[in-house]
């Protein structure tokens, strides 16, 4: 299965500040057997959208750190939202929810969730815990999510 991780940052692109969100997130999709590919844009919009659809092309998963705070070259969800073929709020919900309950920061975060074709996007918080985070909590959805984009048959089991 292929994954990619798209780091949005200005200071990261320029070689000003290590790229440890964008580091941690490959080595947990490494570690759960994806293929990864890895890239870095600056905060600009159109290098964003068009990112993200290079990468949605060849992946089944698209992780982007960073960009989607309250600053305002945050533009990282405005950018998915023109690729978005259709969004999954509950994505989104879930990730602010989980992390209000760690800090008051996490009401701060506009990430959005959605599909490009059969890829799954996901906007991530440009912190390495909040990644750390959000990826332990979509994990265990991400392959049902990434079988019913496949247009697998799938089963779900509710407990």
């Amino acid at each position: 299965m292929r994954a990619a991780v798209l780091t949005v940052s200005d200071r990261v692109s320029r070689g000003e500040s290590e790229d440890a969100s964008g580091d941690l997130l490959a080595a947990r999709l490494h570690a759960d057997g994806y293929d990864v590919e890895r890239r870095v844009v600056a905060d600009e919009a159109d290098e964003i959208a068009a990112t993200i659809e290079e990468l949605a092309a060849a992946a089944q998963l698209v992780l982007t750190t960073g960009g989607t705070g309250l600053a305002p070259r945050d533009v990282t969800p405005e950018a998915t939202r023109t690729v978005l073929q259709r969004e999954a709020p509950g994505i989104a919900e879930a990730l602010r929810a989980d992390s209000t309950t760690k800090t008051p920061h996490g009401m701060l975060s506009r990430g959005v969730a959605g599909v490009v074709g059969r890829t799954l996007v996901i906007n991530l918080p440009g912190s390495a815990g909040a990644c750390r985070d959000g990826y332990d909590l979509l994990r265990p959805a991400l392959a049902h999510a990434l079988e019913l984009l496949s247009d697998k048959s799938t089963e779900h089991v509710q407990s």
